[in-house]
Protein backbone atom coordinates (compact mmCIF):
# COMPACT_ATOMS: atom_id res chain seq x y z
CA UNK A 1 0.00 0.00 0.00
CA UNK A 2 1.70 3.38 -1.11
CA UNK A 3 2.00 5.89 2.07
CA UNK A 4 0.52 9.26 1.53
CA UNK A 5 3.74 11.58 2.26
CA UNK A 6 3.46 15.79 2.89
CA UNK A 7 5.82 18.34 2.36
CA UNK A 8 6.04 21.04 4.36
CA UNK A 9 8.77 24.06 3.91
CA UNK A 10 10.28 26.44 6.89
CA UNK A 11 8.17 24.31 9.52
CA UNK A 12 10.42 23.36 12.44
CA UNK A 13 9.69 20.05 13.46
CA UNK A 14 10.43 19.02 17.21
CA UNK A 15 13.83 18.43 17.83
CA UNK A 16 13.10 14.63 19.16
CA UNK A 17 11.43 13.79 15.81
CA UNK A 18 14.80 14.92 13.66
CA UNK A 19 16.78 13.01 16.22
CA UNK A 20 14.66 10.31 16.19
CA UNK A 21 14.59 10.15 11.91
CA UNK A 22 18.27 10.71 12.21
CA UNK A 23 18.66 7.59 14.26
CA UNK A 24 16.71 5.47 11.92
CA UNK A 25 18.37 6.76 8.84
CA UNK A 26 21.72 6.06 9.45
CA UNK A 27 23.02 9.69 9.17
CA UNK A 28 25.92 10.58 11.75
CA UNK A 29 25.17 13.57 13.49
CA UNK A 30 24.71 14.04 17.06
CA UNK A 31 22.43 12.89 18.45
CA UNK A 32 22.97 12.68 22.01
CA UNK A 33 23.83 16.02 21.95
CA UNK A 34 19.61 17.62 22.08
CA UNK A 35 20.93 21.12 22.31
CA UNK A 36 23.40 21.09 19.50
CA UNK A 37 20.75 19.73 17.05
CA UNK A 38 17.98 22.06 18.38
CA UNK A 39 20.86 25.15 17.37
CA UNK A 40 21.48 23.26 13.95
CA UNK A 41 18.07 24.11 12.99
CA UNK A 42 17.95 27.36 14.90
CA UNK A 43 20.76 29.07 12.77
CA UNK A 44 19.26 27.22 9.61
CA UNK A 45 17.08 29.39 6.32
CA UNK A 46 15.37 26.74 4.59
CA UNK A 47 13.52 23.26 6.19
CA UNK A 48 12.10 20.98 4.33
CA UNK A 49 10.09 18.15 5.98
CA UNK A 50 8.11 14.98 4.87
CA UNK A 51 5.01 13.53 7.08
CA UNK A 52 3.13 10.82 6.82
CA UNK A 53 -0.08 12.08 8.85
CA UNK A 54 1.70 13.29 12.23
CA UNK A 55 4.95 11.06 11.80
CA UNK A 56 8.30 13.09 10.81
CA UNK A 57 9.93 10.65 7.94
CA UNK A 58 12.21 12.45 6.33
CA UNK A 59 14.07 16.17 6.23
CA UNK A 60 16.28 18.31 4.79
CA UNK A 61 17.86 21.39 6.41
CA UNK A 62 19.95 23.78 3.94
CA UNK A 63 21.65 27.32 4.65
CA UNK A 64 21.14 29.52 1.91
CA UNK A 65 21.48 33.04 0.42
CA UNK A 66 18.50 32.21 -2.34
CA UNK A 67 20.55 33.92 -4.86
CA UNK A 68 24.09 32.11 -5.39
CA UNK A 69 24.76 29.55 -3.40
CA UNK A 70 22.95 26.83 -1.01
CA UNK A 71 24.29 24.44 1.21
CA UNK A 72 22.18 21.44 1.87
CA UNK A 73 23.70 20.27 5.12
CA UNK A 74 21.33 17.23 6.15
CA UNK A 75 19.07 15.35 4.39
CA UNK A 76 17.49 12.27 6.60
CA UNK A 77 14.58 9.54 5.58
CA UNK A 78 13.86 7.44 8.24
CA UNK A 79 15.00 3.40 6.88
CA UNK A 80 11.48 2.55 6.38
CA UNK A 81 10.68 5.11 4.12
CA UNK A 82 13.78 4.84 1.64
CA UNK A 83 13.38 4.13 -1.62
CA UNK A 84 9.80 5.57 -2.08
CA UNK A 85 11.29 9.00 -3.91
CA UNK A 86 11.31 11.00 -0.45
CA UNK A 87 15.13 12.39 -0.31
CA UNK A 88 14.68 13.43 -4.23
CA UNK A 89 11.43 14.97 -3.16
CA UNK A 90 12.97 16.67 -0.63
CA UNK A 91 15.81 17.77 -3.04
CA UNK A 92 13.64 18.87 -5.63
CA UNK A 93 11.23 20.81 -3.34
CA UNK A 94 14.78 22.76 -2.02
CA UNK A 95 16.03 23.85 -5.67
CA UNK A 96 12.44 24.96 -6.84
CA UNK A 97 12.43 27.27 -3.09
CA UNK A 98 16.22 28.72 -3.80
CA UNK A 99 15.94 29.08 -7.76
CA UNK A 100 17.87 28.34 -10.70
CA UNK A 101 19.95 31.08 -9.91
CA UNK A 102 21.37 29.34 -6.98
CA UNK A 103 24.09 26.38 -6.69
CA UNK A 104 23.57 23.74 -4.61
CA UNK A 105 26.14 22.25 -2.72
CA UNK A 106 26.83 19.59 -0.40
CA UNK A 107 29.02 17.34 1.53
CA UNK A 108 28.25 13.36 1.01
CA UNK A 109 28.53 9.85 3.38
CA UNK A 110 30.65 7.93 1.73
CA UNK A 111 27.92 5.38 2.01
CA UNK A 112 25.52 7.76 -0.52
CA UNK A 113 28.38 8.68 -2.97
CA UNK A 114 26.26 6.50 -5.63
CA UNK A 115 22.95 7.95 -4.28
CA UNK A 116 23.21 11.59 -5.29
CA UNK A 117 24.20 11.72 -8.83
CA UNK A 118 20.88 9.71 -9.58
CA UNK A 119 19.33 12.48 -8.41
CA UNK A 120 21.06 15.12 -10.33
CA UNK A 121 23.98 16.43 -8.48
CA UNK A 122 27.68 16.34 -9.99
CA UNK A 123 30.93 15.36 -8.24
CA UNK A 124 33.15 18.16 -7.61
CA UNK A 125 36.78 18.07 -7.22
CA UNK A 126 37.59 21.91 -6.54
CA UNK A 127 36.34 21.75 -2.56
CA UNK A 128 38.34 22.24 0.61
CA UNK A 129 36.96 21.30 3.57
CA UNK A 130 38.79 22.12 7.55
CA UNK A 131 37.21 19.53 9.55
CA UNK A 132 35.39 20.09 12.94
CA UNK A 133 37.25 18.61 15.93
CA UNK A 134 33.96 17.48 17.62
Amino acid sequence: MKKEIIYKIDELPDVQDIIEVYQSSGIRRPVDDFNRIEQMYKHSNLIVSAWENEKLVGISRAITDFNYCCYLSDLAVRIDFQKMGIGKELIRITKNKIGEQTMLLLLSASSAMEYYPKVGFDVVSNGFIIKRKK
